[in-house]
């Protein structure tokens, strides 16, 4: 789901790198980590701090602020304790998007190294509203584009993680800011990155393969939290748009936009219902329930990692499931 408050969003330009600081820090923020520290990195969610902890491995120490695998984000209100850790850290990592703002909300003007994987702020969902990648991206700090996923504008849906190539890009950022702080460590950083980054290209290597097996299948969401890899696929997402506005406009489905999700479940319309427990509402439960009642798959896709699995980990086996439902 989507943080409601709607403000100017800069289209995604692979990621944005920039001198981000605390509110209330001093002009010099936390010291820097000598050549043996480990350097200390704050990642909003488990997701980016999976990442960060591939690309750092034993050079840092990371923390995650949303660790819970039953939490959501998009209403989480940081603390005291919180706005703290971030205060300590050498790199922050954050989603961005609007998705994370209690991120930006502990975040000030003051420089600080920060890898933000989505531009801008807070803006409202545009799930089935159109092309959401025909944008132009603004780049790194407004310049060139970034990398092989320039023209993928991400501004109508902040989950990005679920967007393998974004995954690729914040990896490379985050080790590029590592090797600044530690040159040193930097070939390991770099080295580090890209074997993350291949082990990602087999997560992409499967997901074609969903779609050359199952490009076209129609499938039924009940919150677009996982909307690029259902693009990835070549999925057609029939969810009736009356009903994930509703959603995503965090307000109650009209008893209309409830008949219809009900209507396209009851005539099978569907091959599987992708499901977010994170964002479970009783509209939600009902919709799952219509689905095991005529024996519809349903697949689970989370907006954070399940405890002691990796990002990688995570996703194979989201994969795997959205695969079996597939072959059913």
């Amino acid at each position: 789901m989507t943080v409601r408050s709607r403000s100017a969003v800069t289209a995604l330009a692979g990621l944005t790198v920039g001198a981000i600081a605390l509110t209330g820090c001093s002009a010099g923020g936390p010291a820097a980590p000598g050549p043996n520290d480990k350097i200390k990195v704050v990642a909003s969610t488990s997701v980016w701090g999976s990442v960060v902890q591939a690309v750092g491995g034993d050079g840092v120490e990371v923390e995650s602020i949303i660790e819970d695998a039953g939490a959501d984000p998009h209403s989480y209100e940081s603390s005291p304790q919180d706005a703290a850790k971030i205060s300590d850290a050498n790199l922050v990592v954050l989603n961005g998007g609007g998705y994370d703002d209690f991120m930006t909300q502990v975040l000030g003007d003051a420089p600080r190294p920060t890898v933000q994987a989505v531009a801008g702020g807070g803006h409202e969902h545009g799930g089935h509203s159109g092309d959401e990648h025909g944008g132009e991206p603004a780049g790194e700090h407004g310049g060139e584009p970034a990398g092989e996923h320039a023209g993928h504008d991400h501004s109508g849906n902040e989950h990005v993680w679920y967007d393998l190539h974004v995954v690729h890009e914040v990896a490379d950022k985050v080790a590029a800011e590592l090797g600044k702080m530690q040159p040193a460590k930097a070939q390991q950083f770099e080295a580090n990155a890209e074997a993350f980054e291949q082990q990602v290209a087999g997560l992409e290597g499967r997901v074609g393969e969903i779609a050359a097996a199952h490009q076209g299948k129609p499938v039924i969401v009940t919150e677009p939290v996982a909307h690029y890899m259902v693009e990835a696929a070549k999925l057609n997402d029939v969810t009736p748009p009356s009903f994930v506005n509703a959603i995503e406009a965090e307000t109650d489905p009209s008893a209309a936009a409830v008949a219809d999700i009900q209507n396209a479940i009851n005539a099978r319309q569907a091959v599987a219902v992708l499901y977010n427990p994170q964002t479970e509402s009783p509209v939600t439960r009902n919709v799952r329930t219509a689905a095991d009642s005529q024996h519809i798959p349903v697949v689970q896709l989370t907006e954070t990692l399940p405890q002691g699995q990796s990002y990688v980990q995570w996703m194979d086996a989201q994969i795997t499931a959205l695969q079996g439902a597939l072959n059913r």
